[in-house]
Formats: C-alpha cells, sequence, structure tokens
C-alpha cells in the first residue's frame, strides 16, 4: 500500500512504541493523529514531528473519545492506518500468598483499557477506512493492534494481562476476515522486552538483566524498531490476518 499522502491514527501514541510509530510515519509523509490520555505530551510530540502530526486528548475506554479521535484522524478523507498500542500490565496471581483471590477490579480495569480500548479504537477505524477509495488490489488499508510475547508466554502474575494480550491475537483473525470485503488488513505485533518509559522505571542493572535474557541480539527493544515494523506492516499488502512476534527470540520463563 502507498503511505505517503494517507492519514493515520496511533493511540498511546505521546509515549513508548505509540510515539515511536507516530515519528517513523510521520517520516514517511503519513499526517498522523496522536490520541493518547496525555494530552500534554501528545502535543509535545505533535509538535516536533512537525506539520505532519496532529493530537487529540482522551481516553480509549470511552466510545465517545473514540469516535472523536477518528473523526479527527479521517478529516479530509484519507485514513489508511490505525495503530493501537495504548495499554499497560498488571502483577497479580490467581491466588495471593495469602490465599486470597485475584482482585476481580483489577483484572476487568486491564481488559477495558487492553481489550475494550483496542476494539473501540478498531472498529471505528475501520468503518472510516472502508469508504476511502481503493487502491491497487482494492486496498484501503491496513489496522495494527498490539499484543505481547505474553500471550504466549505468560509468566507468574501476568494472569490479566496474558489474557487482555491474547484477547488481541484472537481477535486478528476474525477481524481480518470480517474486513476482507473492505480491503482492510489486520495484524498485530507481539512485542517483546522493549525500553519503555514502563522498563524505565527499572534500575539500570536490572534493564541489562533482561536484556540478557533474549536470545539475540542480548538486549532490550529499542521502540523504533517496533515503529519501522507497523510502517513495513503498512506498506507489505501480502501481509494479513497474522500475529508478529518482535522479541529478538526470547521465550519468556515462568518468571
Amino acid at each position: 500500500m502507498e503511505i505517503k499522502g494517507s492519514s493515520a491514527i496511533i493511540t498511546g501514541g505521546a509515549s513508548g512504541l505509540g510515539e515511536a510509530t507516530a515519528r517513523k510515519l510521520g517520516a514517511e509523509g503519513v499526517r498522523v493523529t496522536i490520541f493518547d490520555k496525555n494530552e500534554e505530551r501528545a502535543k509535545e510530540v505533535a509538535g516536533e514531528i512537525g506539520a505532519n502530526a496532529n493530537y487529540v486528548g482522551g481516553d480509549v475506554t470511552d466510545p465517545e473519545d473514540c469516535q472523536k479521535a477518528v473523526d479527527q484522524a479521517a478529516d479530509g478523507g484519507n485514513l489508511r492506518i490505525a495503530v493501537n498500542c495504548a495499554g499497560t500490565g498488571w502483577v497479580g496471581r490467581v491466588i495471593n500468598r495469602d490465599g486470597s483471590p485475584h482482585e476481580l477490579g483489577v483484572f476487568q480495569f486491564i481488559q477495558n483499557l487492553n481489550v475494550i480500548g483496542t476494539f473501540n479504537v478498531m472498529t471505528k477505524a475501520a468503518s472510516a477506512i472502508s469508504t476511502v477509495e481503493p487502491q491497487a488490489d482494492g486496498e484501503r488499508g491496513v489496522i495494527v493492534n498490539t499484543s505481547s510475547v505474553a500471550a504466549f508466554d505468560g509468566q507468574i502474575g501476568q494472569l490479566a494481562y496474558s489474557a487482555s494480550k491474547g484477547a488481541i491475537v484472537g481477535m486478528t483473525l476474525p477481524a481480518a476476515r470480517d474486513l476482507a470485503v473492505v480491503g482492510i488488513r489486520v495484524l498485530a505485533i507481539a512485542p517483546g522486552l522493549f525500553d519503555t518509559p514502563l522498563l524505565a522505571m527499572l534500575p539500570q542493572e536490572a534493564r541489562e538483566t533482561l536484556g540478557q535474557s533474549v536470545n539475540f541480539p542480548k538486549r532490550l527493544g529499542n521502540p523504533k524498531e517496533f515503529g519501522e515494523l507497523v510502517a513495513h506492516i503498512a506498506t507489505n499488502s501480502y501481509l494479513n490476518a497474522e500475529v508478529i512476534r518482535l522479541d529478538g527470540g526470547i521465550r519468556m520463563p515462568p518468571k
């Protein structure tokens, strides 16, 4: 797909993987709309990207906020790319050390943010993308969702997080099948250990130890590599209905 001159919406685009994706697509001539709860940081990132970027503050769990963001991204009639990076993790076992059960509210919070948030933007963006003029082979656009290696290698304490990222995997094929009729591809990326703001909170020694656990190269992933993969997915029209692990070959141990 030719992406230069098209538009994209990126959730969680004010930091981490989403920010790197916004910067990469902006550099490729895509008009990017950064949709993030941290509106001030979204404004900063959009300003740094330049004329190709704009921003909107909001919550991916709020359908009205999602519709507003999609409408802004679709203004001008050429929305072709949607990338869902908004999400977070949580640590909690099925039962705690004292034998008490996993808190339901926490589990629901993670599913709401990671799964419902992705669903909200994916469905609304797909509706908008379905109206643009098709390119070669009838292609109109692509949706890229963010899963995790935890969907496959869930560790101790990752019950809620792994469930949410497994749901992203589970949505990929049926969504791609649903949207094939209007020429929209759907994929997911399952990143491993990336040098994001979440891991930046750990001591340097702990981050280096995590990097050494990667098969090769023995380091944390650079968010730029995630953005580069998104850009490649967008331009490679034969990639569809797939979950791509971007993890340096790591297979996570139980803990």
